[in-house]
């Protein structure tokens, strides 16, 4: 796997998926650009954490889900950080009886000492020990996507979709690519139509990048579920219904507590990288590489 940065204004392009070096057009229902599709099958257990309580349209009921940008569809969630009180009782209750399965390794939180220093463990917790294995610190950990198979290549772009995005989707589309998009919550709640324009026009695949993009090794329990499970369920409402498989934590920061969240009450699987290159990617000259 490559990781490829090509800097729009607050976006990047990251090769951490696996993707052929080239593929043919397809729809949503044949996946190849990640491991396996990019979302889950209709019968997965987390589906029964994020269904709409309005129900899918009938011949006999057109409500549906609120169509994607409405009020309706804005004010089912946060507009920030997610406030803990407000978690639908499903997911909380689905954490609880993870860690009280033991299937949620009990290693603290880490701490910053100021937003540009790596995350630190207390009690001298050795950040690359199997106990810990922080992505931040290189630890290859379970649960989590470093490398790409032989032979491939794999596009990811991080941090959108935000204002310049279209500039990069119309490049995609116009040299026949298809890319892994690891979207913030936040922004697709902001920037919906260019999640629309990925997500439709593009037929890309769809992945987690938390709802506000923090150093996730910093959060609780309960504060790493909503900022996966915010993304999800947003995600969820706006791709018919589309369950992801796959996040990235932001900086790469995860370790053995933040992955087991992720796939033992989420189901999906941390993908993060093994080389970065930047270039710069003006609106007016397409990208070559």
């Amino acid at each position: 796997m490559v990781y490829l940065s090509a800097l729009l204004p607050f976006v990047s392009l990251v090769c951490a998926a696996t993707i052929p070096a080239a593929r043919d057009v397809h729809d949503h229902q044949v996946r190849s650009a990640l491991p396996d599709r990019w979302y889950h099958d209709d019968d997965h257990p987390a589906h029964s954490l994020f269904k709409r309580q309005s129900p899918t349209p009938t011949a006999t009921n057109s409500s549906g889900p609120p169509q994607v940008g409405s009020p309706a569809w804005t004010a089912a969630y946060p507009s920030d950080t997610p406030d803990l009180k407000a978690l639908p009782k499903a997911w909380t209750d689905a954490l609880n009886a993870a860690v009280q399965a033991g299937k949620i390794p009990n290693i603290p939180q880490s701490t910053q000492a100021n937003p540009d220093t790596n995350p630190t463990y207390p009690n001298k917790l050795d950040p690359t020990s199997p106990e810990v294995c922080s992505g931040t610190y290189q630890c290859r950990g379970p649960d989590t996507i470093w490398d790409a198979p032989n032979g491939t290549l794999g596009l990811g772009f991080d941090d959108g979709p935000l204002p310049p995005s279209p500039t990069l989707y119309a490049f995609l589309r116009q040299n026949n690519l298809h890319a892994t998009h690891f979207f913030i919550g936040t922004n697709i709640l902001q920037y919906w139509q260019n999640f629309n324009i990925a997500f439709h026009d593009n037929q890309d695949d769809i992945a987690v990048h938390t709802w506000t993009h923090p150093y996730m090794t910093t959060l609780s329990n309960e504060q790493v579920l909503a900022e996966l499970a915010w993304t999800v369920q947003i995600i969820y409402d706006s791709a018919g219904g589309r369950l992801p498989r796959y996040w990235r934590p932001p900086y790469g920061d995860t370790d053995v507590r933040v992955t087991a969240i992720a796939k033992q009450v989420l189901g999906m699987t941390a993908i993060v990288w093994n080389h970065e290159y930047a270039v710069s990617l003006p609106s007016a000259h397409p990208l070559h590489f």
